[in-house]
């Protein structure tokens, strides 16, 4: 049997001269002195386990421990529930308050023009915007744990839920909103769902489209928040970590051209309807080009006085932040100038351009949710659940890193969660953080929620006095306003030839998300990117190589040949190295790659030997012996272009765990070589594969360690002292 080492070598190894004479005494009793005392392998004793416990112990410990009531418990529960009762006591009143008071009022400001908009991209008039921001931010300041997230109106949240508000009022029998006159108008509503509309709806009134609009609107937005509630309750906020930001990022961005598309109709004062199902982006553009001749020129020159206004200053704004000590509100600039404008010029009377309408003060009485409308938008409010918890536990987690902190990811939820219960009773609509306004709270000086009290003061403000002056509001002005804000979200698309560079899959991952969340579907878009993202993963797990190894000339260290030069390959005993697990999902691919890798298929030599030996007893019964010489040099041919050692030695540092299939593949590996003559022996294996090979049978019980070497010299020193042999013959 050859004993040469396997023809895959380590690239750039040098090749040493005549050995010095005092290199060749030391050498000489270095040996002697390795033939005294033989290498011995190191051995560890595993630590003893606990003994399993059996269900009901288990039942039992769990029901005593969060079953029990003492008063530091339920201290302990109510406080990390209300989050403000244990950290407003401790407010630094003199340190803290002129930040959280400059931060709250600026804030404040800037959500009454961005709730009045974000209320066309949901479907819902004016009013239930700022319904839904004071509501957020007064019940995030109690029950949050971030000191600055904003939470309130996003606009990827509010893109799905006007969706599924144009498709339940198609659905009910509405018509689509063409002019200001739809609003009133209920037409084919079934008798069952227009009782309920009745008993839910003040003083018995009919319910017109607006009004079931936000009933479908509270009804998705308190389905979303018992989702979020039931995650935190069944502990599931880690969720969060399968949704990558290469993944957010691509959704939102795909996301912002939908809404970006949906707003141009407002832009041009087109009253098309909003394209629904697959494929909205070219249903809308194609809606817009056939309509385009219906533009309406004062709500053009409007748009386009505010885009010419807006841009620019928003661009100061970002430019000179760290300078300005808070952002001027250029926004609320624009809408009061707008309205006022728009007012006195008689716009919508005149020029037939769409306005607010009517924005009543103070608050309506509160209404149930319409309970029969839960199962068609149960599968949408999930979406809808899952999205604004993500971006609420990233922006919460990027902030606490940011100024040294930490944040409860399950109370998070807990938080969202009743951010979309409550106000839903009260005619509002779904919400999460928000990223603008969380960098303009940290900018301007934000230290606690204090601060989203005094938002919300500022928006109570508006309910109760200001909101009707806002009646003769352009339509195109909010439209314009939520263009000018996705300006962030569309940047992204500068950033993909530095991710490409950085790492291709996460640009991949970005690249799908984005064009299927634009193109085709913005759920979708959030499904196949997770399943895109999880694709890649197990792919990754798929395509990993086996690698050989060689050994520092220094030192007792090993490392891929490929990548580092002047490492020493083992004669009789080549090392190589696997660095995933081993599963049923790759578990073939595994053996493929380390035969590749070995340039020995053990399979294939056995069945090469069967057939030479085939064809060996048929030619000694024919007497041939020019066959006979054929085969011999046959043989000799496959033996030379397959020399092989007598064991190979399999890293296993880097394979995490194994299954049932993984330890059956690494079984057959090595009945497979030993029928052909070469050993398998496994090295650095961690305790938990130690025990899943224990358990899987894989001891042969015929050698030491026979689930694996605590180190790779270990391994070599006992492969290179294992007899060679031949098939299941020793030589």
């Amino acid at each position: 049997m050859n004993q040469e080492a396997f023809p895959r070598g380590c690239s750039g190894l040098r090749i040493t001269g005549t050995m010095p004479a005092e290199e060749r005494h030391h050498h000489h009793h270095a040996a002697a002195a390795e033939e005294s005392h033989p290498h011995r392998p190191l051995v560890l004793e595993r630590a003893d386990k606990p003994p399993p416990q059996n269900f009901k112990t288990l039942l039992c410990k769990h029901a005593k421990s969060h079953c029990s009531c003492t008063p530091q418990k339920v201290r302990s529960k109510i406080l990390g529930f209300i989050p403000i009762l244990r950290w407003l006591p401790r407010y630094q009143l003199r340190d803290w308050i002129l930040g959280d008071l400059m931060s709250g009022l600026i804030v404040g400001i800037l959500l009454v023009p961005q709730s009045i908009a974000y209320s066309l991209l949901a479907s819902q008039d004016p009013i239930y915007g700022l319904y839904t921001s004071f509501f957020a931010s007064f019940i995030y300041a109690i029950l949050g744990t971030s000191r600055h997230t904003s939470v309130g109106i996003f606009a990827v949240l509010c893109l799905l839920m006007g969706q599924v508000v144009e498709r339940e009022l198609a659905l009910a029998g509405y018509p689509p909103e063409l002019s200001s006159s739809s609003s009133s108008s209920r037409v084919n509503t079934s008798s069952d769902l227009f009782s309920e509309l009745i008993a839910n709806s003040s003083a018995g009134a009919v319910c017109d489209r607006s009004c079931y609009a936000i009933t479908v609107g509270a009804t998705v937005t308190f389905t979303a928040g018992v989702y979020q509630v039931l995650m935190g309750i069944f502990q599931v906020g880690f969720v969060s970590v399968y949704l990558s930001d290469s993944l957010l990022s691509g959704f939102a961005t795909g996301a912002s051209l939908t809404i970006l598309t949906s707003q141009i109709k407002y832009l041009l004062g087109l009253r098309i309807p909003r394209a629904q199902g697959w494929f909205t982006l070219f249903k809308t553009w194609a809606a817009i080009f056939s309509h385009l001749g219906q533009t309406n020129i004062c709500d053009l020159v409007t748009s386009l006085v505010c885009l010419a206004v807006l841009i620019p200053t928003k661009e100061i704004n970002d430019r000179f932040k760290s300078k300005l000590k808070a952002p001027i509100p250029f926004e609320l600039f624009v809408v009061i100038i707008a309205t006022v404008a728009s007012h006195f010029g008689h716009f919508n009377t005149e020029y037939d351009s769409g306005v607010a309408g009517t924005i009543p003060t103070g608050f309506m009485p509160p209404q149930l949710p319409l309970w029969s409308l839960i199962p068609n938008i149960a599968v949408d409010a999930f979406s809808i659940a899952i999205v604004g918890f993500a971006i609420t536990v990233s922006l919460s987690e990027m902030f606490a890193k940011k100024h040294g902190y930490t944040v409860d990811a399950n109370q998070e939820m807990y938080a969202i969660g009743f951010c979309n219960i409550l106000p839903a009773f009260f005619r509002c609509f779904t919400t999460s953080a928000a990223l603008t306004k969380t960098l303009v709270k940290e900018s301007t000086g934000c230290q606690t929620q204090v601060s989203g009290l005094v938002s919300a003061l500022v928006l109570l403000l508006v309910l109760l006095v200001i909101a009707p002056l806002f009646y003769s509001l352009q339509k195109c002005v909010l439209a314009v306003i939520i263009v000018v804000n996705l300006r962030g979200a569309l940047r992204k698309f500068l950033d993909i030839p530095q991710l490409w560079r950085v790492n291709r899959i996460d640009a991949g991952i970005w690249l799908v998300t984005m064009t299927t969340s634009a193109l085709v579907n913005t759920e979708l878009g959030l499904l196949v990117g997770v399943l895109v993202s999880a694709f890649c993963v197990l792919a990754r797990t798929q395509r990993t190589p086996v690698q050989q190894l060689g050994r520092a000339s220094d030192r007792e260290h090993y490392e891929v040949c490929a990548n580092y030069l002047d490492l020493q390959t083992h004669n009789g005993a080549p090392v190589f190295r696997y660095t995933s697990p081993i599963y049923y999902a790759n578990q073939s691919l595994f053996k493929k790659s380390l035969y590749k890798s070995v340039g020995l298929d053990p399979v294939r030599e056995k069945a090469a030997r069967l057939k030479e030996s085939k064809k060996k007893l048929a030619a000694e019964a024919k007497g041939s012996r020019k066959d006979d010489k054929e085969k011999a040099a046959t043989v000799n041919l496959m033996m030379e272009a397959n020399p092989k050692a007598s064991c190979l030695v399999l890293d296993c540092s880097g394979v995490q765990f194994v299954d049932t299939a993984g330890v059956n593949a690494l079984k057959e590996v090595r009945k497979d070589y030993a029928e052909v003559g070469v050993s398998v022996v496994l090295a650095q294996c961690n305790a938990n594969v130690r025990d899943a090979l224990e358990r899987g049978g894989f001891s042969a019980g015929n050698q030491p360690n026979d689930t694996g070497f605590f180190t790779i010299d270990d391994a070599v020193d006992f492969a290179q002292n294992l007899p060679v042999s031949n098939g299941n013959h020793e030589v």
